[in-house]
């Protein structure tokens, strides 16, 4: 396939592209339809109805990225008819890409347009949930720091801290810290919070913010206390989530969140790196 053919159809593609009011983009059916080379939509809505079939195989739900919308178009002398359409999603398109006759040039281009674009957005999720693990966590540290201070001001020691936090992973998991780890296979010498996966985090992190605030509001003078607060609380934690079929043992463990940080960090040298070199270029 030709450069000039290809740098006008990516324009076409961008160029028919619409986003909703919370930012999700999308094709309509019958601009897809021309684009991809269709003359008749019958024809059309055959490939929709395969690519339809594909979506609900794949586990996604239809209407999430094939809501049928009408739309109004001119038909001469200023007259306009309302006509049948279809808001098709990024992941939509690619489907109907696949299912497309590959003979078009204009399919073979969608089909590696939407693969590409499709697996740009998941990137862009899956690092969004990276950073927000990362910050979870941070998160949790900065909570169980609050909390070895308010232990240390009000029973003048944080010597026990530790065993107070393990006993909280106890209440929370129904084991013992040592035993998660060996649960998922993670050495002694790390951190269990360090393979914790968000919801994990923010649930302990929860747990550890009720523990402070009632050791405060109640004043509780000794390690007793405030360890006995801190089961309490996580093992109220542990049966919300339970209630809602989410037994914390059981839950998956994540990839160290350490190595997600140096990653995410890499990658931001490199865009920053990226950027410094373009501007040395432009002067």
């Amino acid at each position: 396939m030709e450069k000039q053919l290809i740098t006008s159809l990516t324009n076409s593609f961008e160029e028919a592209s619409h986003k909703t009011n919370e930012g999700i983009e999308f094709w309509f059916a019958r601009d897809l339809q021309h684009l991809l080379g269709y003359t008749k939509w019958d024809n059309f809505k055959n490939v929709i109805n395969k690519a339809k079939t594909a979506c609900e195989v794949s586990g996604h739900d239809i209407l999430d990225h094939f809501p049928d919308v009408g739309k109004m178009v001119e038909i001469g002398s200023g007259a306009k008819k309302n006509i049948d359409d279809i808001m098709l999603t990024r992941y939509a398109c690619y489907l109907i890409a696949q299912n497309g006759d590959s003979k078009k040039e204009q399919i073979a281009f969608a089909q590696t347009y939407f693969a590409v674009q499709t697996r740009k957005a998941e990137l862009i999720e899956q690092r969004i949930l990276e950073y927000e693990r990362v910050q979870a966590r941070a998160k949790l540290t900065q909570t169980e720091k609050e909390l070895s201070k308010v232990i240390y001001e009000q029973t003048s020691s944080d010597k026990n801290f530790g065993i107070i936090r393990s006993k909280g992973d106890q209440a929370l998991f129904n084991h013992t810290t040592a035993q998660m780890k060996a649960k998922w296979n993670i050495s002694e010498s790390k951190p269990l919070a360090d393979f914790m996966p968000t919801l994990l985090l923010k649930a302990k992190d929860f747990a550890t913010e009720i523990t402070i605030y009632n050791a405060k509001q109640h004043q509780m003078s000794s390690e007793n206390q405030i360890s006995n607060e801190h089961i309490t609380n996580n093992k109220a934690i542990r049966q919300t989530l339970i209630s809602r079929g989410i037994t914390p043992e059981n839950v998956t463990p994540n990839e160290d969140v350490k190595k997600v940080q140096r990653r995410l960090d890499s990658e931001v040298k490199k865009v920053l790196k990226s950027k410094d070199s373009l501007q040395s270029d432009k002067k």
